[in-house]
């Protein structure tokens, strides 16, 4: 009977540890493009195409669902700050970096020469992969855009801060911005991080900017308008 147990034990070790090892090679590099299988990604891929092929584009946001959300609670403030700029939203509802760089080498971009670019992506990686990785997932994004669109002026935001108080995801985030702070070169690409602009003295998350603590409300899609707008007129060469 022991024998048998230990036998059991065993056995589920192994299955344990073969199903670690299947997960480990599954899982897609933070820096290589990745395309998703879900239609409402598929369809949405398919509509920034679409929507690229028709021209007139000076200005695009690319990021996950909290860019995505300019959509959404943030459409007031995209209204009056981007809606006679040519923007257009890039961003799909969690999308991780090696999914925006299969849409960059999938027709996101095809055809257009925007005037800027705003960046904000990563926190998706967050729970899977190391800031080396997340870092280095963001960074060949940037090299991507660069070598595609050379002329184009990128502004590249430091990953929002998320959890209702300073934790170990946001941890993460904070040393995954400390590396890819290193990106801005002062002439192509400029690194911007407002992630103080969402926190309270305590470094708290309030509810009434992120109710779950990673989306933004109305009130936090003005923070970060309001907050990028500087840079935002100056690398478009408005007055």
């Amino acid at each position: 009977m022991r024998k048998l147990m230990v036998l059991r034990v065993m056995t589920m070790a192994l299955v344990f540890v073969v199903c670690c090892a299947a997960m480990a090679v599954a899982a897609e590099p933070a820096d290589q493009p990745a395309s998703r299988s879900d239609q409402g990604w598929l369809d949405r891929q398919a509509s920034f195409n679409e929507r690229v092929k028709q021209g007139d584009v000076d200005m695009i946001f690319i990021g996950d669902s909290i860019t995505q959300g300019w959509e959404g609670g943030g459409k007031a403030t995209w209204d009056k700050f981007y809606g006679k700029r040519n923007a257009v939203n890039l961003g799909i509802s969690g999308d991780r970096t090696q999914h925006v760089l299969y849409r960059l080498d999938n027709g996101n971009i095809d055809g257009i020469s925007p005037k800027l670019a705003v960046i904000m992506i990563g926190t998706n990686n967050a729970s899977e992969y190391t800031p080396d990785q997340i870092a280095g997932g963001i960074k060949t994004i940037v090299q991507k855009l660069r070598a595609k669109l050379p002329d184009m002026e990128i502004l590249l935001l430091g990953v929002f801060p998320r959890e209702e108080k300073p934790g170990e995801l946001r941890a993460k985030l904070v040393e995954v911005n400390k590396q890819i702070a290193k990106l801005d070169d002062g002439k192509k690409v400029f690194f911007l991080d407002i992630g103080d602009k969402f926190t309270q003295p305590d470094g708290s998350i309030s509810v009434d900017i992120m109710p779950d603590f990673l989306h933004l409300t109305e009130k936090g899609y003005d923070i970060w308008a309001n907050s990028i707008e500087p840079k935002v007129k100056q690398l478009l060469g408005e007055k």
